[in-house]
């Protein structure tokens, strides 16, 4: 899972109501929830999403029954719990939203990225390709993800920029999520993929749930992980380096969200939640067609029922859009306390 908020400021915050008449243009579908990682950071590991969420492939008929209730899309994304390349129909889903004018992007672990793979994504049309490496070194790799895998997707990732890095899309580019155990290893992970090819790296905060504790029970995480509303010397020394390199390398250095690097690990505004747009343009479904707030409520919500705003396979688009608990959402998004929602800590404890 990653976070981009980019493209969340379109609206301006005065026309925020809690009724929206414009359905959403951007749109984030979960195409499987099935992973072949076991990431410490991810619901998938930890379980509470499950007691919910079945494990589901979505379908062509299940896809083209979601995106065809929305008339104007202009952005999708095709990832959330889950590992994208596991749904064979993806290409398939791709090809749909392009004929639709959309421009689609996903997030991989990079593992199943072969050749064959590679190609079909090409050939489809696929505008951004995101690839998530938390390490540098296979131990500490295999230690945050659950499987002993670098190898296996540095070598993918050579051989996907040898046949299509030449090409204006996708735009590729190499996620980091920046956790204490990690954070050291940042300017190397720069280095990577300067050496590859990649011409983008990002780093994401640590998503979790408690005070720098463990995300819930059965996680394997160790507790003091998470970086947020700290900047330490050695972080920024590290964030700096990093961005030496970037210029060094010709390669493009981000944060997730709409920010640098540097500010995306310290906090500079008390309530950054009312700057949050996503209730008001843009939709996150399940591969079960369960509606949430966004990308980062099934990591942030101690709860997972609190966060459902409803199904699309029970009840269509406009009924949910402007049902009762999207409108409370959109309420509380502008309040300085949207309790019980998960977002009173977004920007803060997690990533906006």
């Amino acid at each position: 899972m990653t976070s981009d908020s980019r493209f969340h400021f379109l609206i301006p915050p005065d026309h925020r109501g809690s009724h929206v008449e414009e359905l959403p243009r951007q749109l984030y579908i979960e195409v499987t929830n099935y992973c072949n990682s076991l990431c410490s950071s991810c619901p998938l590991t930890y379980g509470h999403f499950l007691s919910i969420e079945q494990k589901h492939h979505l379908n062509l008929d299940e896809f083209r029954s979601i995106v065809d209730q929305f008339p104007n899309l202009e952005r999708v994304v095709l990832h959330g719990i889950g590992e994208p390349l596991l749904n064979v129909e993806l290409p398939r889903f791709i090809t749909y939203l392009k004929e639709r004018g959309a421009t689609v992007l996903f997030n991989t672990n990079g593992i199943l990225l072969d050749q064959k793979r590679g190609d079909a994504l090409v050939d489809a049309g696929l505008d951004e390709l995101r690839v998530s490496i938390d390490a540098v070194t296979r131990e500490l790799y295999a230690r945050l993800r659950g499987v002993d895998a670098l190898t296996r997707v540095i070598t993918n990732l050579n051989s996907f920029v040898h046949r299509h890095g030449g090409r204006q899309k996708p735009l590729l580019s190499l996620w980091f999520v920046g956790m204490q155990s990690n954070l050291h290893q940042l300017p190397e992970f720069v280095r990577l993929a300067g050496g590859i090819g990649v011409p983008e790296v990002y780093l994401q905060r640590l998503v979790y749930l408690g005070n720098n504790e463990p995300i819930g029970e059965g996680t394997t995480m160790e507790p003091g992980q998470s970086l947020y509303n700290v900047l330490e010397q050695k972080q920024e020394e590290l964030i700096f380096e990093c961005e030496r390199l970037v210029e060094e390398l010709g390669i493009v250095f981000h944060a997730s969200g709409a920010t640098t690097p540097l500010e995306s690990i310290s906090v500079q505004n008390p309530y950054p939640w009312q700057g949050c747009l996503r209730p008001w343009n843009l939709m996150y479904i399940t591969a079960n067609g369960n509606v949430l707030p966004c990308c980062i409520s099934p990591f942030a919500a101690a709860d997972y029922s609190t966060i459902l705003l409803g199904n699309i396979f029970e009840s269509p688009l406009t009924k949910i859009w402007n049902g009762s608990r999207y409108q409370q959402l959109r309420l509380k998004v502008r309040s300085d306390n949207p309790a019980p929602w998960p977002c009173q800590d977004c920007g803060i404890k997690w990533s906006l």
